[in-house]
């Protein structure tokens, strides 16, 4: 992994931003503090806090704690990391309030349409019904007390809807423990940012337009101790008897999801929870994701698919704001 360190001055505080490599992507931080901090310090830190997160929870690296749980016997009892129980069980929660929207019993469809590790598979379509469409992650078995875990069925889990942003959380509990009040971390797109920028200004993190291969500007969220994690079809896909499937999986279907919602957008108190959601209300669909995100009072943004262009629909504190076209 690899890390730089920059800063420039602002006012009577100085801008740092920090910078590394993790979970096959991009960690960052930019914040503001006083001159004669240890900023290198700093991002040892935060590259230690996502490289322990990619360690338990990747399923690209065979001797994980995840991959050590995928490949465990059934019924027997295998012992994890607290972090990978928080994970888990926010997992299994999330799963359940989505009505198995959001599953993460679904690596092995995963693998079989080539989004795994590059030893899983080359993709294929999988037989609605087959053993690998139907597995879920209600058969996980969760022993809090004892840190352990066990499968009950024959099942594996895939964290990629959730570890990104449990690795964000961590960012942020990093900063907070080294006592900085302001600032912006992510990995990839998705962010949490604590106190504002110098002037009062809360942070801007940009929203992408979902077209596959265009890095371009949709829009700009403004945050101020939150989170934002976004899910969308238009950066993975593979293309298969010349139809064209994306990463995310409908757990209900045992197949990539197809629908009219090109990315979704979540904003919460914390970026695990932000990431699950994200992906479950894209499974869910424009009319039944934007239904359930009005019913838990969410603060989501779904961008659909209209023509060669987008339609928007914003929803805040669980109230529909806007949709337009874009």
């Amino acid at each position: 992994m690899k890390m730089s360190i920059e800063k420039d001055g602002i006012a009577s505080l100085q801008r740092y931003s920090c910078h590394g490599d993790t979970m096959g992507t991009h960690y960052s931080a930019v914040f503001f503090a006083g001159a004669g901090i240890d900023v290198a310090a700093i991002n040892a830190r935060l590259l230690a806090a996502v490289d322990q997160v990619d360690r338990q929870m990747s399923t690209w690296k065979p001797d994980s704690d995840l991959s050590r749980l995928n490949a465990a016997p059934l019924l027997q009892w295998q012992a994890v990391p607290r972090a990978l129980i928080t994970v888990l069980q926010a997992a299994l929660e999330i799963r359940q309030q989505s009505a198995g929207a959001f599953d993460i019993g679904v690596g092995a469809l995963v693998n079989a349409w080539g989004f795994g590790p590059p030893q899983a598979s080359t993709p294929r379509a999988v037989e609605p019904g087959s053993p690998v469409a139907s597995a879920n992650s209600a058969t996980l078995e969760i022993d809090h007390a004892g840190l352990r875990v066990r499968k009950l069925a024959g099942v594996t889990l895939d964290l990629s809807g959730i570890a990104k942003g449990y690795g964000v959380d961590q960012l942020a509990r990093c900063m907070d423990g080294l006592g900085i009040a302001d600032y912006l971390v992510g990995i990839d797109g998705e962010m949490r940012a604590r106190g504002l920028k110098p002037g009062r200004q809360p942070w801007a993190v940009a929203l992408e337009r979902p077209l596959p291969g265009v890095r371009d500007v949709m829009g700009v969220m403004e945050l101020r101790d939150a989170a934002i994690a976004t899910s969308g079809d238009y950066r993975r896909f593979v293309e298969l008897d010349g139809e064209r499937y994306a990463h995310t999986m409908q757990p209900l279907l045992g197949a990539p999801v197809r629908n009219r919602l090109a990315a979704v957008t979540v904003v919460a108190a914390d970026c695990m929870r932000a990431d699950a959601w994200a992906t479950a209300l894209l499974v869910l669909g424009e009319e039944a994701g934007v239904a359930l995100a009005q019913k838990r009072g969410m603060d989501a943004y779904f961008v659909l698919r209209e023509g060669a262009g987008f339609d928007e629909i914003a929803i805040v504190d669980g109230q529909l704001q806007t949709e337009s076209s874009a």
